[in-house]
């Protein structure tokens, strides 16, 4: 049986340990709990817990939830989304972690025309190669001028819509053995992200969105401020001393 309260504490207390030890405030970092195949009272459990921040792999799942939950829940668009449902994104999220192209980008601030504030995203970068990574090509961002060149007039164009605010950067890290074998992705990933900052110095680069139960701890000591952790939270066979 599930203790979602123990379950929680123990990967709050991870984040806090994990931040501190890497000198940064535990604020810094918001817990996004990943909601997929989820029910709603299992999700409304989490609520009435505390958490504020939930995030959903597709839409049509979190059309069916979020109509149930309350309506101060920001919910956080985290899974791959395809161009024909960007119309259907708006009116679910808050904002959107996995902006994988600049079609897609485009195609979301069209929709958001209406919104009446532009829509928070983040550039979804696939810093490891794997091919079976969505995002903006940046395995080899700083050592090959034409895909860093690419993906910097990609940026440029983004940063011009009117009715998306990119806020940051989105990476998945491959699955391995060990938290620590996913080092090097994160740190690629804030190095990316300060790369971008120097080059468009009056863009909002606040957030580095990585890190999830196998790997959350190593990506908050390599700057993660949005972690996304789902199995840690709501499996009821991952006892908080077996998490991670």
């Amino acid at each position: 049986m599930m203790d979602l309260r123990k379950n929680l504490l123990a990967v709050q207390t991870r984040i806090a340990v994990a931040a501190r030890r890497a000198g940064r405030d535990p604020g810094e970092v918001t817990l996004v709990a990943v909601t997929k195949t989820q029910p709603v009272d299992v999700i409304r459990a989490a609520y009435d817990l505390g958490l504020r921040h939930f995030g959903e792999n597709r839409v049509g799942e979190a059309e069916a939830k979020a109509g149930h939950l309350p309506d101060d829940i920001t919910w956080h668009m985290i899974g791959h989304i395809q161009s024909r449902k960007a119309p259907r994104v708006l009116p679910l999220f808050q904002i959107v972690h996995s902006v994988d192209s600049l079609k897609l980008a485009r195609r979301l601030d069209r929709f958001a025309v209406d919104r009446g504030e532009p829509l928070p995203i983040l550039l979804e970068c696939n810093v490891s190669g794997e091919v079976s990574k969505y995002g903006f090509e940046a395995s080899q961002w700083d050592r090959h001028e034409v895909q860093r060149q690419t993906l910097l007039d990609a940026v440029q164009e983004m940063l011009a819509l009117p009715h998306v605010q990119v806020q940051g950067l989105m990476t998945m890290a491959p699955i391995v053995a060990e938290a620590e074998q996913a080092r090097p992705v994160f740190t690629r990933l804030r190095a990316l992200r300060d790369e971008l900052a120097a080059a468009f110095p009056g863009a909002n680069w606040r957030h580095l969105s990585m890190g999830m139960t196998d790997d959350f701890e190593v990506a908050i000591e390599e700057g993660a401020t949005l972690v996304r952790v789902g199995r840690a939270i709501f499996d009821p066979d991952l006892a908080p001393w077996r998490q991670g």
